[in-house]
């Protein structure tokens, strides 16, 4: 996968690449030089006091050193172009891989994850580019061109080259073999940590409120403790291999000064060659040592580079068709035929055999238990999660069939939990129609009840909103996020219990002005609360997520147990317009079969 990857990601930039490859070479043939040069100014030189040797091969030194210093330096800046291209374009695709992932494929990785795999395990991969580029090019050339120039000088102390390379290899291999299950281990260990502290920070108020903040401490502590002991092992194997070199290199440089002494007692060397010999093994060796840094990192390069593959293998649910739908037919329609939907692995579907139909301009409201499957029904209906079986229709078109920015254009989102980005009032509510005037944001504003506080804040529409909406109230949120899918203005507005955090009258004036200003809009909207669903079109009554009942809140009131108990529980008795005094034997609402409001 790390090969495939630095392919394929490297590839656009193979001219950069081969600039790399290019300077790296000049800059290596002008370190194999050197020595040399150095040989040569000792015994023709300074041995015979000839200055002028001295001089001219001195010049030359010192053109080839400069010469090697500018082919370096071009060479990095052109690995480190290439390398961050390919950090950038990497973290690019895995963004917009995962932006197609349904909650399936989200919820099988984690966000966590995610977050680190498209952050830390990418930066593992460009690192490795950028230093194998420059220190993978040169650490061969040096050493098999070391290995080269130290024959020509002095083929009788070869063996010790023989010796030595060998044994780094075969040390380094065996530190390498035991370091790639600790990386491994290592980056499993940092998503621990990410999501640990992702959790606690989300759910700080209620570790606070339920008085864990020990437990959740010793918690992440733990997980702490866990990835610094695997990176004291990872580390301590990583120190022990720079000793080991130095050890084998001063040993051979021990042994070279040792039988060079004796060749050049014996006549058959002279000490320039043999100081080019000893810079020579020097060169082979760190040679070795720079393949052996890289070949530590491709370790755990490979680790996320297979973590990073793993994103890209999996096919995410929500395809588009060969040929997609690009008209609707029957704008603000909806109808579910027979659609049942059960997570992957799961004992019980979520929903069973729902059917109905929604006319265009509709109210339609769900109402249910906890667990009935209001959301999981919406998120059928925008196309989250597609059905197990069964064919959901948005505008006359399976929602399959259609192109998905065909489908999210003709939709209005308020989610169960509304979410506000970092921005202002303006640029939260722009997410629903990016060109709308101010006017426009206001009208939206006055319909979802938020103008009010918005000009009472400080700037009024380019108030500043945190993250997340942590700036403003719960109901202040709820009434931002009604606004900014307001302003798109929908074929179909899709209202996730977005009124729980409103009070009585405010969730009245917003619901009277949304069936106002948008009649032409169909409304689905889930909700807890009764009152806010009694003048709906049609209600749908979800019990264990079979559809129990279809009909207005009257005959609801008269023929659906479930409903009836869910209004009982909420509305007051006292009132028999709103609660029937009539007691149906049972539910008797449309169950399993295609219903009309």
């Amino acid at each position: 996968m790390l090969r495939h990857l630095l392919w394929r990601y490297l590839r656009p930039y193979r001219w950069l690449m081969l600039g790399v490859l290019l300077f790296q070479f000049l800059a290596a043939l002008g370190m194999l030089w050197l020595p040399h040069l150095n040989a040569d100014i000792i015994d023709q030189g300074v041995a015979t006091g000839d200055t002028g040797v001295i001089w001219r091969t001195g010049g030359w030194m010192l053109l080839v050193s400069f010469a090697q210093i500018v082919a370096s330096v071009i060479a990095m800046r052109l690995a480190a172009k290439a390398s961050m291209a390919l950090g950038r374009d990497l973290r690019d695709n895995i963004y917009s891989r995962v932006s197609g992932f349904s909650e399936r494929e989200v919820s099988q990785f984690g966000a966590g994850s995610l977050i680190t795999r498209n952050t830390n395990d990418v930066q593992q991969v460009q690192s490795l580019a950028m230093m194998g580029s420059t220190m993978m090019v040169s650490a061969p050339m040096l050493a098999i061109g070391g290995i080269i120039m130290a024959l020509r000088q002095d083929v009788g102390l070869s063996w010790l080259i023989g010796v030595s390379v060998p044994l780094l290899l075969v040390i380094s291999l065996i530190i390498i073999s035991k370091m790639l299950p600790l990386f491994r281990a290592y980056q499993v260990k940092l998503d621990d940590i990410n999501r640990i502290t992702r959790e606690q920070l989300t759910g700080v108020r209620v570790v606070r409120a339920f008085v864990r903040e020990s437990i959740e401490a010793a918690r992440f502590r733990k997980a702490n403790t866990d990835i610094t002991e695997v990176g004291r092992k990872a580390g301590s194997l990583f120190v022990f291999l720079f000793p080991v070199v130095m050890l084998i290199l001063n040993v051979t440089v021990i042994g070279v000064l040792w039988f060079g002494a004796i060749e050049i007692d014996g006549g058959t060397v002279e000490i320039g060659t043999l100081m080019a010999f000893m810079q020579y093994v020097a060169q082979i060796l760190s040679g070795v040592l720079m393949a052996s840094f890289m070949t530590m990192m491709i370790p755990r390069a490979a680790v996320s580079a297979q973590r990073i593959g793993e994103v890209f293998d999996v096919e995410p649910t929500l395809t588009e068709a060969a040929n997609p739908v690009r008209e609707l037919p029957a704008p603000g329609s909806i109808r579910f035929d027979d659609v049942t939907f059960a997570f992957p692995g799961a004992e019980e579907p979520v929903l069973h055999n729902i059917s109905f139909t929604v006319q265009p301009g509709q109210t339609v409201a769900v109402v249910g238990s906890t667990g009935a499957g209001k959301t999981t029904l919406l998120n059928l209906i925008s196309r989250m999660i597609d059905p197990t079986s069964g064919v959901v229709e948005v505008g006359g078109v399976d929602v399959r069939e259609l192109e998905l920015e065909t489908l999210w254009s003709g939709l209005g989102l308020v989610p169960q939990r509304p979410f506000l980005f970092a921005g202002t009032v303006a640029s939260n509510t722009r997410l629903g129609k990016e060109d709308a005037t101010d006017a426009e944001v206001w009208r939206a504003l006055e319909i979802a009840q938020a103008a009010g506080f918005v000009a009472e804040m400080d700037g009024e529409l380019d108030a500043t909103i945190s993250q997340g909406g942590t700036t403003v109230s719960g109901g202040q949120r709820q009434r931002l996020a009604i606004a900014r899918a307001v302003l798109r203005h929908p074929n179909i507005l899709l209202l996730d219990d977005s009124f729980s955090a409103l009070d009585v009258t405010t969730d009245a004036n917003l619901r009277a002005a949304l069936w106002q200003e948008m009649p032409d809009v169909t409304k689905f909207v889930v909700a807890q609360r009764v009152s806010s669903i009694m003048d709906a079109d049609a209600i749908l009554v979800l019990n264990d997520g079979r559809l129990t009942g279809i009909g207005t809140h009257d005959e609801l009131l008269a023929t659906n147990q479930t409903y009836r108990e869910i209004a009982e529980s909420q509305l007051s008795l006292d009132a028999p317009s709103v609660v029937s005094t009539t007691t149906p034997e049972g539910d008797t609402g449309t169950q399993g079969e295609e219903a009309q409001p």
